[in-house]
């Protein structure tokens, strides 16, 4: 059976690696590498050793989203799996690097978003093209509310179109923008700092800023799942989703 996530522990540092490792389907999210990827990541969170949890993608893709093909006969329940594995992120106790190379998007986008720190290679993309698929990028609009200003958000959503690195870091959604060689040595540095802090400090710290927020990510994640159920089903999902596996354009159908 394919091994869909990659866990390494580096005990003298702190930290835990996973790789998502679908690298022939660009680390594509199916339903088996979605419930690996959150085992992974809770038992990391339990585990009294670990402070820093890293988020890589094998091969030249950091995440292309939702696999589309494999999902397509439970969409829903796939669906739900991503806000489970994006809730866990965004509330995870330990600090979490998103470590971003060749391209992060639609929910490979909203992976790297729910985490605290995004690193990204220099000649690396992000965006969130789930409207060029008759889609509704609703959980990963639940994630950027919080992180950018509402007209880069519009845009970045509603245009649908992939964004560089350089661009990510000045909207807010990069941390850092580095050569891809210097990727693994950033998320070192920053689990270096992090580490100066108090653990127990930084989880606190953590829940603060979730509390402080109008209303709690489960509540917006919500809605969001409730517009995407309502919304995924259209006849303009399936053929936007159709024309993607056969890599044609959509033939949207009159305006109305």
């Amino acid at each position: 059976m394919e091994q869909t996530v990659l866990i390494e522990r580096d005990a003298a540092r702190r930290m835990t690696t996973l790789t998502l490792n679908r690298p022939a389907r660009r680390n594509a999210l199916n339903l088996p590498l979605l419930e690996a990827f959150k085992a992974a990541m809770e038992e990391a969170a339990h585990d009294p050793g670990l402070r820093v949890l890293v988020l890589r993608g094998a091969g030249p893709v950091f995440c292309s989203g939702m696999d589309l093909a494999e999902t397509a006969a439970e969409p829903i329940k796939a669906v739900e799996m991503v806000r489970d594995v994006f809730l866990a992120l965004a509330t995870c106790p330990l600090i979490t690097i998103a470590l971003v190379q060749g391209a992060a998007v639609a929910g490979g986008g909203g992976l790297a978003a729910a985490c605290d720190f995004v690193v990204m290679a220099d000649d690396a993309r992000i965006g969130f093209p789930e409207v060029k698929r008759g889609l509704v990028p609703a959980l990963v609009a639940a994630l950027l509310r919080r992180q950018m200003r509402e007209h880069e958000l519009r845009e970045l959503l509603l245009v649908g179109e992939l964004i560089p690195a350089v661009r990510a870091e000045k909207i807010g959604l990069a941390h850092r923008v580095v050569v891809a060689t210097a990727l693994e040595s950033t998320a070192q540095n920053i689990a270096r700092a992090v580490c100066e802090g108090g653990p127990g400090a930084i989880a606190e710290t953590k829940a603060l800023l979730r509390r402080l927020a109008p209303r709690s990510l489960a509540e917006d994640f919500a809605i969001a799942l409730e517009t995407h159920a309502r919304t995924r089903d259209s006849d303009e999902a399936r053929e936007g989703s159709r024309a993607f596996v056969e890599k044609r354009k959509p033939a949207w159908t009159a305006d109305h």
